[in-house]
């Protein structure tokens, strides 16, 4: 068994590794929050529904111990011990990692004892022990070992599931879209698209990028001709269709030639893997803000997959708005769902604006050139009547 990091992984998921020759894995949804009852300082808190904001908090609170109940065990180093399951729990979802399924059902066993008190309990229609060979959903990934020419290999991909509400929403999101501009187009499903592939990006996704493309394509296509019912498809293909991402030889990019804008794809994002926490550190620790900040910095990859002008104007800038001294974008606590990534490129999309503004040079002249900057301070700025120009993050 290979080391895994703590619950405290700021990444939405870790990966684990299992070399044993048998390797099971026990899922498990919770029905319930509810806190733990032996402790006097906290309340138990009836009703709360699995769904709320505070749901995630209190099963942190109620789930505490739940690794040495289960049999895990650490070494000095923060480290897993040889021959011990892996607990790994996201909100309400719970995943064992056992090396036999005898051993896999003594860890039910004593979750189920252990979890008693609390009130909580497994659901049978979603708990069940499966071998590693045919694999498991979690979080939106499927775990599973193959069978390849060079020995057993594990391969963590984006779930069948998970691409099928990938494909439900796009095509909900353009029959909404139906009778508007390009431009809407690829401003409302530029972030949706950017999203999903930062939140899929850290696996095994290249696959799974190339075919939502070319799906992609089509509905796209399917658009166009019912905006233009007059025009055959070579038409439709020209007007909407073309080279228009400069940093990309590509010919088929969705877009408008008035505005410039154009639709990011998914395969365009790179795919980067996750680098494994040291030990159990946490990134709510105070002692360990010097770790975190230095594995930001040496992990320059792991930051949000921005465009190529945009990721240039960044470096550029040292990522600080050059009229006020702050930081353009903070990613130290990445988002952990689709939906979150999503939201954090439309606010980022908001907060910021590529445009001209002076500020003094190295020989003390004006230097006037455009420039990524925080909206709120060009807005503020003296003479900034004219509107910036819109960067495509």
């Amino acid at each position: 068994m290979t080391p895994t990091s703590d619950q405290t992984d700021p990444a939405p998921y870790r990966t684990v590794n299992q070399r044993s020759s048998a390797c099971y894995a026990q899922r498990s949804s919770l029905s319930r929050a509810l806190t733990r009852p032996d402790r006097p300082a906290l309340r138990i808190i009836q009703h709360c529904s699995l769904g709320g904001v505070i749901s995630p908090l209190l099963l942190n609170i109620a789930l505490q111990g739940i690794e040495e109940a289960a049999g895990t065990r650490y070494n000095k180093r923060g480290e897993t011990r040889p021959g011990t399951p892996v607990i790994i729990v996201y909100a309400d979802d719970l995943v064992a990692l056992c090396h036999s399924a005898e051993e896999a059902e003594q860890v039910r066993e004593r979750l189920t004892e252990w979890l008693a008190p609390t009130g909580l309990r497994f659901n049978p229609a979603k708990t069940r022990v499966v071998a590693i060979e045919e694999g498991f959903d979690f979080l939106s990934f499927n775990v599973r070992r193959y069978t390849t020419k060079d020995g057993p290999k594990l391969l963590i991909k984006p779930s069948k599931e998970a691409l099928i509400r990938i494909r439900r929403r796009l095509k909900a999101e353009l029959r909404a879209l139906r009778g508007q501009p390009a431009a809407a187009v690829v401003g409302h499903l530029n972030p949706i698209i950017r999203g999903q592939a930062a939140y899929f990006r850290t696996k095994v996704s290249k696959e799974a990028f190339a075919a939502l493309d070319r799906w992609l394509w089509y509905r796209l296509q399917s658009w166009a001709r019912r905006s233009h019912r007059n025009h055959n498809r070579r038409w439709v293909a020209g007007r909407y269709f073309g080279p228009h991402n400069p940093s990309r030889n590509d010919r088929w990019v969705f877009g408008d030639p008035k505005t410039g804008a154009y639709l990011h794809k998914y395969a365009w994002t790179p795919i980067v893997r996750h680098i494994p926490v040291a030990g159990r550190s946490s990134p709510d620790d105070p002692a360990l803000a010097q770790y975190w900040a230095d594995r930001r910095r040496r992990h320059s990859r792991q930051h949000p997959p921005l465009a190529p002008t945009t990721g240039r104007a960044l470096r550029a800038q040292r990522g600080r708005c050059p009229l006020c001294g702050d930081d353009l974008l903070y990613d130290d606590q990445p988002p952990d769902s689709p939906s979150q990534w999503e939201t954090w490129f439309r606010d980022a999309r908001t907060a910021t604006v590529y445009t001209t503004v002076t500020v003094p040079g190295a020989d003390g002249h004006a230097d006037d050139r455009h420039r990524l900057v925080h909206t709120d301070c060009h807005r503020h700025q003296p003479g900034a009547a004219t509107a910036g120009t819109d960067m495509d993050l």
